[in-house]
């Protein structure tokens, strides 16, 4: 083999890898954003059975957050 058909070779064997870290990190992605969407779908879940339980505890919550962060908000200006 000359230089060029080495260079070549190697070139093709570079890619390869490179395109196989791709598709198995493509592959990785994919399977955590589903985990990641049933979290938020279990969480969603439980949010929505303890308003449902709780719901003058949670709008007290909610003022009361709000409030807060509206006073930070104007202090900060």
């Amino acid at each position: 083999m000359d230089t060029l058909d080495k260079a070549s070779h190697h070139a093709h064997d570079t890619f390869d890898k490179i395109a196989h870290a791709a598709d198995q990190t493509a592959e990785l992605l994919g399977e955590k954003s589903e985990d990641l969407l049933d979290a938020e779908r279990q969480l969603m879940r439980k949010t929505r059975h303890v308003v449902r339980k709780n719901p003058i505890a949670t709008m007290g919550i909610a003022a009361t957050a709000g409030f807060l962060l509206s006073h930070l908000l104007i202090r900060c200006r």
